[in-house]
């Protein structure tokens, strides 16, 4: 596995309507720092159902077309359940700077959730910096990280 994100691809970023304001901030501040953002939606505060999108950003870091992913919604636990289901994916909430970095060192985590509702913007954008920067550890984790597939 990878330790670090292949970031000469884009990333790719999808939300439900409590993630709409924060995703074009997020997605606005990666654009400003030179990376390449697909945008999987929604984009519009009409209530929508989260598995669309949620689905539509596991795809694209299943299939490799994307170095990572970021899910938004109001608790993040919806996103987080719906991309865990791909099995090349996984999936980590992230609520504080610690858990951000610790989903990546330990899990090898190739989408972050953030929870909308729950946290300031300011500390979303670092939260993903942490994110893009932290390597997976490896060592005593890979075995455990390489045990989460069912097939």
């Amino acid at each position: 596995m990878n330790p670090h994100f292949n970031l000469s691809l884009p990333i790719a970023i999808g939300c439900d309507h409590a993630g709409v304001d924060y995703k074009i901030a997020i997605k606005n501040y990666l654009q400003q720092k030179g990376y390449v953002v697909n945008d999987f939606g929604t984009n519009t505060k009409d209530s929508v159902d989260y598995p669309d999108y949620a689905h539509a950003v596991a795809n694209s870091v299943e299939s490799n077309l994307v170095a990572f992913g970021i899910l938004l919604c109001g608790s993040a636990n919806g996103v987080c359940i719906t991309a865990n289901k791909h099995q090349q994916v996984r999936a980590g909430l992230a609520w504080n700077n610690d858990v951000a970095k610790l989903i990546r060192q330990h899990n090898n985590a190739n989408i972050i959730c953030l929870p909308a509702r729950f946290i300031a913007l300011p500390l979303a954008l670092e939260m993903i910096d942490n994110f893009i920067t932290t390597a997976f550890e490896g060592g005593r984790h890979e075995n455990r990280v390489n045990k989460i597939a069912c097939c």
